[in-house]
């Protein structure tokens, strides 16, 4: 892949295609995936993680899929809510034309693919499901989580997948020291060696 990472925002490697079967939402899809994004050959283990073991999400609502490579989230979130609005967004410009292509295969209208920059300011979301990008460094993570996590609704919550290894249980405690005591950060599973966090609201339910 050469300079590229999954977070680089215009891919120079070759735009390699290839087809994933799979299973998202318990129903069997073919999705397309590419070199020069984010687990270009599979489902990525923390996103299955992920998708194993969250809640379903409500009928209606505004979701966000942060950090969307290809799509499996959004893709989920679409298939299982097809009556809310899904933003998928990423930087990568080729997972963005990617999901875009797997949502429009797949009868997904709800599925609106798009760069940050492109998603309207005044946007609040009810629910936020994403396996974020712990390899952009620190820093970088730290003000991307809270800058999403800032635009939750009251009632809204975000589910993240880390990896232990990676950072899991520091990065779980860093929130609870930032977003408090406005939302709470609770460990909500373990899996695989990773850690599922959820970010709530004060008074919601720790169940």
């Amino acid at each position: 892949m050469g300079s590229d990472h999954y977070f680089t925002a215009r891919p120079v490697s070759p735009d390699e295609r290839q087809s994933l079967n799979l299973t998202l939402a318990g129903d069997d899809v073919t999705v397309e995936t590419a070199s020069g994004v984010f687990s270009s050959g599979h489902l990525d283990l923390g996103t299955r993680v992920l998708l194993d073991r969250v809640p379903d999400p409500p009928e209606h609502g505004v979701f966000l899929d942060l950090g969307c490579g290809w799509g499996p989230i959004a893709i989920t979130l679409g298939k299982l809510a097809p009556n809310a609005q899904v933003w998928a967004v990423d930087t990568n410009e080729r997972a963005l034309e990617l999901t875009r292509l797997n949502a429009e295969r797949l009868g997904l209208d709800s599925v609106r693919a798009s760069s940050p920059e492109n998603v309207p300011p005044d946007l609040r979301f009810d629910l936020i499901w994403s396996n974020p990008p712990i390899r952009i460094g620190k820093s970088e993570l730290h003000k991307l989580l809270l800058f999403w996590l800032n635009r939750l609704s009251d009632d809204g919550e975000a589910w993240l997948v880390v990896q232990r290894n990676l950072g899991a249980d520091s990065l779980q405690e860093w929130l609870r020291q930032e977003i408090a005591p406005a939302r709470q950060v609770t460990r909500a599973g373990s899996a695989k060696g990773f850690r599922l966090l959820r970010v709530h609201a004060a008074d919601a339910s720790t169940d």
